[in-house]
C-alpha cells in the first residue's frame, strides 16, 4: 500500500475507534462544509462499497462528514458494471485512491445465499447468484461474508489492473467486515 493510502486507512481506522468509543457520529455535516463542498466540489479520500442494509452507515462507522467518502451501496455489496463505473468515476475524476469493500455481519443477502438455491424473487436472485459464486459451498455465515468481501476485492482488482489512468501502486483495495452489534470493523 502506498504511503498516502496508508494515511487514509489509518484515518478510517481511527474514525471507527471514535465511533465505538463515543457512541455517536463525529462527522462534519455543518452549513459551512455544505457551502464549501458546494463551491469547491467533492474531494473524498476513500471509496467505500457496502451493503444497502440500513444498519450499515459508512459515514458514521468511520466518523466522517460531507465530502469525505464516496459511498456505493447495493444489497450484498455485489458488483456489476454500474458499481464499477462509479468506482472508476471516483478514482479517475475525484482522486480517491483507497477502495474499501465493506461487508457486514448478519447480512440478509449472504443469509439468503446460504439458505437458498437461487429460487428467489424476480431480481433478488441476481444478488444471490453473485454471492453463491463468491462463497461456493461455505456454510458458515461469517466465513461466507469474508469470502464475499474478498470476491468483491478481486473483481475490483481484475477490473482495474490495467486501467490507463492508474499508475503502479496508486490505487489500493482492501476488504473489511463491519460488526453490526459491536460497531468494530475487521480488516481482511
Amino acid at each position: 500500500m502506498n504511503k498516502e493510502n496508508e494515511k487514509v486507512l489509518e484515518r478510517l481506522k481511527r474514525g471507527n475507534e471514535l465511533y465505538i468509543e463515543n457512541n455517536c457520529y463525529e462527522g462534519d455535516v455543518s452549513a459551512q462544509i455544505r457551502k464549501k463542498t458546494s463551491v469547491e466540489g467533492q474531494h473524498p479520500y476513500a471509496i467505500v462499497i457496502t451493503c444497502a442494509d440500513s444498519r450499515v452507515i459508512p459515514e458514521a462507522i468511520f466518523s466522517t462528514g460531507i465530502g469525505e467518502l464516496f459511498v456505493i451501496r447495493v444489497a450484498g455489496n455485489v458488483l456489476d458494471n454500474h458499481q464499477l463505473g462509479s468506482i472508476e468515476y471516483a478514482f479517475s475524476h475525484l482522486d480517491a485512491n483507497l477502495i474499501v469493500m465493506l461487508g457486514h455481519t448478519k447480512c440478509g443477502a449472504v443469509y439468503a445465499a446460504l439458505n437458498s438455491h437461487g429460487n428467489s424473487d424476480r431480481y433478488i436472485k441476481y444478488i444471490i447468484e453473485d454471492i453463491h459464486e463468491a462463497i461456493g459451498s461455505e456454510t458458515n455465515d461469517h466465513k461466507a461474508t469474508v469470502l464475499n468481501v474478498k470476491h468483491g476485492v478481486n473483481i475490483i482488482k481484475n477490473g482495474f489492473h490495467d486501467h490507463p489512468e492508474i499508475e503502479d501502486g496508486e490505487l489500493d483495495i482492501i476488504g473489511a467486515v463491519y460488526d453490526i452489534e459491536t460497531g468494530k470493523v475487521e480488516w481482511v
